[in-house]
């Protein structure tokens, strides 16, 4: 009764084996052909990309056009030649022990530990163990495995070449079990259909490409060097025109000590990371904001963000988790500012952004704005004076933390408020744009397209403050274009600039602070950081 599962299975193994061998040539043939196939193609940002233990030696070889040149050969070809080995079965072992080497080295550039497999977006979730290390030990396997145990065509070439040496001169065989029987060869021969149903779907797709392109052009697509990664665009950082200068806020640490807090002259804003986002009377776009910021996409923006000059981002406490995650697990160096903003509530915000390690802080805006207008109806019945001294005490309980700490505010007459009740913070947090986008001429009240309610006297008034100003919504919640936004901030006396960024608006964007910033060296209020 145990024989016969014995049987049944050693005639099913060497299928098992083929079609692994198989799928996996399939993988790496087209691996292959798409990267030539995609015009400019490059390794480089594959490997400039890498943070392990190697990441020196990946980063020397992006950085040389010589080596990327020959790198990229050898991905293409070997991809190709590997799949075409492992597809036949010929040369197998010399195919699988090349397939292994690359995946190796694909394995080593992001290996799936927390913190080294950062921008490289894959199906699902990788802990030591992913896709490429199965293959890898898979291919492993048909090294050492005897050819006997897989359809092949190096099974076909030996079974000939043995009934050739044992043939007698001029004598046929009697039988198939003496010769390479018609079974036995036709097995052999089954990577012939498999070939054809690869270069079948491999037609299928380019004619529906050739249709695609067609209706769409998409630019800089990037496909990652690796037999399996997916497709990851950082081919636009090569448009970048430079690295985005930098200022100072001047603060004092913890012990009382004058310190430098060095800000990028562009940030990155947090609200659409966060999901909040202004789009007037478009009530479903914050879900569709919150839907596309994964915890992944969040990482990819802040590290393209960095890589493009950009050192801190401005957010709510409540984004404490994925800034930590990003800091800790994925070593970035982007610095956090916390707006404090929670429920009208600045004590609660500091205590908040404080147990996250935020590296600044500030009294929200819509804090500030409310907290010093006297006509406001608190919820809490708390003076205007009890209002003003809860922002005294924040900045002093930040300041006690050894962090900056700054203030933020819509009106003009918040921060005005401010300063006549002697508050002075380490920087200010303003917003600065102008009126010129449709809905602010057909609405003078405010509702959500509006956030500087008198640009001329926040323009006149910021001029006179000699702490630094960091203007946000400078593009008035998208509706000012970023080239006007960005000169007309800079030019009228903003020493940093927040900007809500989505990750294929970033390098853009960037080069677009850059001339705004070049264009701006002369102007009336001097820079004051």
């Amino acid at each position: 009764m145990a024989s016969a599962p014995q049987v049944k299975n050693s005639q099913l193994l060497p299928w098992a084996l083929t079609i692994v061998r198989i799928v996996i040539g399939w993988h790496f043939l087209y691996e292959g052909i798409s990267k030539i196939m995609a015009a400019g193609w490059s390794s480089a940002p594959y490997l400039a990309g890498s943070k392990w233990i190697f990441a020196p030696l990946f980063t020397a070889m992006a950085a040389s056009p010589a080596a990327i040149t020959v790198i990229d050969f050898i991905n293409i070809w070997g991809m190709i030649l590997v799949g075409l080995g492992l597809i036949l079965g010929l040369f197998t072992r010399w195919a699988a022990a090349g397939g292994a080497l690359m995946l190796f080295f694909y394995f080593i550039a992001y290996p799936p530990l927390p913190g080294y497999m950062f921008g490289v977006p894959v199906e699902g979730s990788y802990l030591w163990v992913n896709r490429n290390l199965i293959e890898l030990f898979a291919l492993a396997i048909f090294i050492f495995l005897s050819r006997e145990y897989h359809f092949s065509f190096d099974r076909l070439i030996d079974r000939w070449r043995e009934e050739k040496a044992r043939k007698p001169v001029g004598e046929m065989p009697a039988d198939s079990k003496t010769g390479v029987g018609r079974r036995e060869a036709l097995r052999d021969l089954i990577s012939i259909p498999a070939l054809g149903a690869f270069a079948y779907a491999l037609y299928r797709k380019k004619k529906w490409d050739s249709f695609e392109e067609k209706l769409l052009a998409i630019d800089g697509m990037d496909a990652n060097s690796g037999a399996t990664l997916l497709k990851f665009n950082y081919s636009t950082l090569k448009d970048l025109k430079g690295e985005v200068p930098k200022g100072v806020i001047k603060y004092r640490d913890r012990n009382g000590n004058p310190a430098d807090f060095e800000l990028s002259r562009l940030l990155m804003g947090g609200n659409l990371i966060g999901g909040w986002a202004h789009a007037r009377d478009l009530i479903y776009v914050s879900k569709l904001v919150k839907t596309y910021h994964t915890d992944e996409k969040v990482l990819q923006t802040l590290a393209l963000g960095e890589k493009c000059g950009m050192n801190a981002i401005i957010s709510n406490p409540q984004m404490g988790r994925i800034f930590q995650k990003y800091r800790h697990e994925f070593r970035g160096k982007v610095k956090f500012i916390s707006d404090c903003g929670t429920n009208l509530d600045f004590q609660k915000g500091i205590e908040m952004s404080l147990a996250a390690d935020w590296d600044a802080l500030y009294c929200q805006g819509e804090i500030t704005d409310r907290f010093t207008n006297p006509e406001w109806d608190d919820p809490k019945k708390r003076s205007l004076t009890e209002r003003m001294e809860l922002i005294k005490a924040g900045l002093g309980q930040i300041r006690a933390s050894g962090k900056p700490a700054g203030i933020g505010a819509h009106r003009i007459e918040a921060i005005k408020a401010c300063v006549d009740y002697g508050l002075k913070p380490d920087f200010w947090v303003k917003t600065c744009h102008n009126y010129k986008y449709w809905s602010a001429q057909t609405n003078q009240e405010w509702n959500d397209n509006k956030f500087d309610f008198d640009p001329g006297e926040t323009v006149r008034y910021m001029g006179t403050l000699k702490e630094p100003w960091i203007a946000f919504k400078v593009l008035a919640a998208g509706a000012i274009k970023p080239e006007d936004g960005l000169n007309y901030a800079f030019t009228n006396g903003a020493d940093f600039v927040c900007l809500g960024m989505y990750d294929f608006q970033i390098v853009e964007d960037v080069n677009i602070a850059l001339d705004a910033i070049s264009n701006a060296r002369v102007r009336e209020r001097p820079w004051m950081a």
